[in-house]
C-alpha cells in the first residue's frame, strides 16, 4: 500500500459510472492507493449540513500517516470550501478543485450551500497546495464569475472549451488528472 490517500468528492447529482472521477477512483485503486470516494446522500437535492457530516466521516477514514490529495468537482468544490472554513488544521497535501460553480448564482437544488465561503486562508490552513481548474465555457461558472476563485490567488488552470468538465463535455477517462494526482511535486501555476 502506498502512503498516499485520495479523497474524491462528487458534485450535485453524483458523478456516475462514466464520469472522470469514477474512472480516476478505479485507476488509483488499481495502483494500490487508498481511495475514499463517498456517495453523498440525496445528491440531487443535497443539504449542506448533511454533506458536511458525511464528508467529515469520510475524512476520518483516511490513515493519519498518509499524504492526502482531495479532488473535488462542481458542488463538491463548494462543499470543500465550507468544510475548510470549519477546520483548524492541515488536512491534505493538495486540493484540486475542478469546475466550481459560480459562487454568485445560487443553484436552486443546492440553496443551502450558499453563500459560498471565499476565504483563501481557510484553504491555506487545510492544504499545502491548492489548484483550481476552470473551463472557459463552463455553463455553471462564467469566466467573469470564476474571477471570484481566481482572486483567491491560488494556482489555477483554465481549460479551453471544456464545458463543465464532466461526461457531457467528454470527460470520462482523463489521463491528465491521473498524472497530476500521481505527480510527487508541488502544484505549479499553469500546470
Amino acid at each position: 500500500m502506498n502512503q498516499q490517500s485520495f479523497l474524491i468528492i462528487h458534485g450535485l447529482g453524483g458523478s456516475g459510472p462514466d464520469h472522470w472521477q469514477t474512472w480516476l477512483a478505479h485507476e488509483l485503486t488499481e495502483r494500490n492507493y487508498h481511495v475514499c470516494y463517498p456517495t453523498f446522500s440525496h445528491f440531487n437535492s443535497p443539504v449542506r449540513e448533511v454533506w458536511l457530516e458525511e464528508l467529515h466521516s469520510a475524512v476520518k477514514t483516511i490513515p493519519t500517516d498518509h499524504r492526502l490529495t482531495v479532488i473535488t468537482h462542481s458542488l463538491g468544490c463548494i462543499l470543500w470550501l465550507h468544510y475548510a472554513e470549519i477546520q483548524t488544521k492541515r488536512l491534505a497535501q493538495q486540493i484540486i478543485l475542478v469546475a466550481p460553480p459560480s459562487p454568485t448564482i445560487v443553484l436552486s437544488e443546492a440553496k443551502s450551500f450558499y453563500p459560498v465561503s471565499l476565504k483563501g486562508q481557510h484553504l491555506s490552513r487545510t492544504a499545502e497546495d491548492t489548484l483550481f481548474v476552470h473551463s472557459s465555457n463552463d455553463p455553471y461558472c462564467s469566466m467573469e464569475d470564476a474571477k471570484n476563485y481566481l482572486n483567491l490567488a491560488f494556482p489555477s488552470l483554465v481549460l479551453p472549451n471544456a464545458g463543465h468538465i464532466n461526461t457531457n463535455s467528454g470527460h470520462g477517462k482523463w489521463p491528465w488528472m491521473l498524472d497530476l494526482c500521481l505527480s510527487k511535486g508541488k502544484i505549479e501555476q499553469n500546470t
